[in-house]
């Protein structure tokens, strides 16, 4: 095969090479992926360890709040209702319920609801979170994620509308409330001490006497010291009553015979969101925040009406006579204040299990549950390089595809140079080998019209070096040897000075676009560097207009601004490799060229030079136009 049909296209090189250098690579995932279809996911980590909640006593089945927000989630690859989130257990296998309460990708923010069988204390337990599948069809169902001793399951994330339950028995309420936003956990219920929200009976809102019960919300009081109902059921001289007397959580039941109240020693803040909690069985129990503060030795009482949020209902005929002093339960204000989160259970919950409500519902979640990073199924990007890659601002997308453009020169050249290295050195070892073996009758050759044709002719002379020479030493020796006088020392000089400027043609030709390679050595570190530069001076102008200085604000921002510097060298690197090896062998191709022009002008003289002893007889020819022979350039 020639050199010529060795030799690579140049365009077609660049696009190949530069579509190999952009190209996605598949990614090593951490763990088995669940579904092809989903290309990212994120691992949730839940802790009630003692690095985490640090919670002892049984939790059991629940629904954990997962809160995402644009800090720890990217929205713009979940789809825009959220309908692609499917959250799956560490064996890689298990689907677990859920449902979402609110997806708002334009804020930046969602609250995911997800259903776990079974969590238990003083240990971690992984879910990992999956999206990214523009396929996908909506899967979450409220009412799958609760456990089946869940009765109702208040979010209340309607607007002007009655509270609608979650949970599988489907108690919605009967009247609107008055929607708050902002609430603890989206959207809640503000409560004026007037107006109450209806939840009608129902077989499952059917308490018998004594049942095991849990009443559990999230309650701000407008007022230090406040007082009024939270939640009152009335059914005859029978009651339930939980509310806030001072400032301080209580519970009053009545069975028709008797009334028994218990309080909490200490009265809660106001302006602030508590947890309270009352768990009914063989005793009932008042726990705030997640720790039971009072008890007393009774039973809720067979309650079978409606119940209602903000107060307790009208007084039947029959029931215990009104007011504190007759010990039974009086009327009583609503709470002025805010409602959020109810739920109500037909068990008595393990106090583990509420204060695992309380640590995922909360302000600070990040004791319980820890978002880890994300993953990328296919891509040239994972794990950590999936947050850098995101963060590069444009300015840094400018300086790498600059880059990318240098790397894709620089590797064309190299590619393409060493072919024709490669097919100059088997034409240069070819020509030498058939001119040493004619060289013994260089007399001859020195009086051919056109020359030897594997010496001189022009399928040869196009890809070899040597050949070219040959055909330019022969035309001056000739040019000198007109009228027959051999030559002469001058002669010999002006062959030799001849031949000098063809071997420096040559040299150049063999050097071409080696330039290339320099650029990209010396340019690629310093635009990387720019590109470093510019990142940082922009990450710490962000900082500083947002006011916001911590570690996870800054290290996304500086590494993706080393990536800059990461690509310069990436691009400099190869190239100062592929220049030295391909200058090494242009300086043995050029050492092999001059040796060969020395042993040409020596043969020559010796043939047909004064010391030859006799003139040569030349023949008529046509003398082929020097300038006009083909000279390979090489790329």
């Amino acid at each position: 095969m020639s050199g010529r049909e060795c030799r690579f296209r140049g365009p077609f090189t660049a696009v190949i090479l530069g579509a190999l250098l952009l190209s996605p690579l598949e990614a090593a995932a951490g763990s088995s992926w669940w579904n092809r279809e989903w290309s990212e996911r994120k691992l949730l980590r839940i802790d009630t360890g003692a690095s985490g909640a640090q919670i002892v006593d049984p939790i059991g089945a629940m629904a954990v709040l997962v809160r995402l927000h644009i800090g720890d989630f990217h929205f713009e690859s979940a789809k825009e209702d959220g309908s692609d989130l499917r959250f799956v257990a560490d064996d890689g296998r298990t689907v677990l319920k859920h449902h979402i309460e609110k997806f708002d990708p334009l804020l930046g923010e969602a609250l995911v609801w997800v259903g776990l069988p079974e969590l238990k204390p003083g240990t971690q337990t992984d879910v990992w979170l999956y999206y990214r599948n523009p396929k996908a069809a909506p899967v979450g169902d409220a009412r799958e994620t609760y456990d089946p001793a869940t009765i109702l399951v208040y979010h209340f994330a309607e607007s002007g509308q009655p509270p609608r339950d979650s949970s599988p028995a489907g108690n919605h309420a009967a009247s609107p409330g008055t929607s708050l936003d902002g609430a603890m956990i989206g959207r809640g219920l503000r409560l004026d001490g007037d107006s109450t929200v209806a939840i009608p009976p129902s077989p499952s809102l059917a308490w018998p006497a004594g049942a095991s019960l849990t009443w559990s919300a999230w309650i701000k009081p407008e007022t230090a010291g406040e007082n009024g109902v939270i939640f009152g059921r009335r059914d005859g001289p029978r009651a339930l009553v939980i509310g806030l007397d001072a400032g301080r959580p209580y519970v009053e039941v009545a069975d028709g015979r008797d009334v028994k109240r218990i309080g909490a020693p200490a009265a809660i803040s106001a302006g602030e969101w508590h947890h309270l909690a009352v768990t009914a069985g063989t005793s009932i129990v008042i726990h705030v925040d997640g720790v039971p503060v009072a008890r007393v030795a009774a039973g809720i009482p067979a309650l079978e009406t409606v119940s209602l949020i903000g107060g307790i209902g009208p007084v039947a005929s029959g029931a215990i006579p009104q007011g504190r002093k007759g010990g039974g339960p009086g009327p009583a204000p609503g709470l002025r204040g805010a409602l959020d989160e109810l739920e109500i259970a037909r068990v008595e919950r393990a106090p583990g299990y509420l204060r695992a409500a309380v640590q995922s519902q909360g302000d600070d979640p990040s004791r319980f549950l820890v978002g880890g990073e994300e993953e990328v199924r296919s891509s040239w990007v994972s794990g950590n390089m999936a947050v850098i890659v995101r963060s590069v601002t444009f300015d840094g997308w400018v300086v790498i595809v600059v880059l990318a453009i240098m790397a894709a020169v620089s590797w064309t050249v190299m590619v393409e140079k060493t072919a024709y290295l490669l097919s100059v050195r088997r034409a240069n070892a070819r020509f030498l080998v058939r001119f040493r073996q004619a060289s013994s009758d260089l007399h001859r050759l020195l009086q051919e019209t056109d020359g030897e044709p594997l010496l001189g002719g022009k399928g040869v002379q196009a890809d070899c070096p040597m050949s070219r020479l040959f055909r330019t030493g022969v035309d001056e020796i000739r040019i000198h040897l007109e009228g027959g006088s051999p030559l002469t020392p001058e002669a010999i000089a002006a062959v030799r000075s001849t031949l000098a400027a063809a071997l420096a043609d040559e040299e150049e030709a063999l050097n071409r676009r080696m330039v290339l390679l320099t650029i990209a050595i010396s340019g690629g570190p310093f635009l990387g560097l720019l590109g470093t530069v510019v990142g940082v001076m922009i990450t710490f102008a962000s900082i500083a207009a947002a006011g916001d200085v911590n570690v996870t604000a800054i290290a996304p921002g500086i590494a993706a601004a080393l990536v800059a510097t990461v690509a310069g060298l990436t691009v400099a690197i190869p190239a100062l490799f592929g220049y030295n090896w391909l200058l090494t062998r242009i300086k043995t191709l050029h050492r092999g060229m001059q040796v060969f022009v020395e042993e040409l002008v020596t043969k020559s003289a010796a043939a047909v030079g004064p010391q030859a002893g006799s003139r040569p007889r030349l023949g008529e020819r046509t003398r082929p136009n020097v300038a006009s022979a083909p000279r390979a350039g090489g790329p």
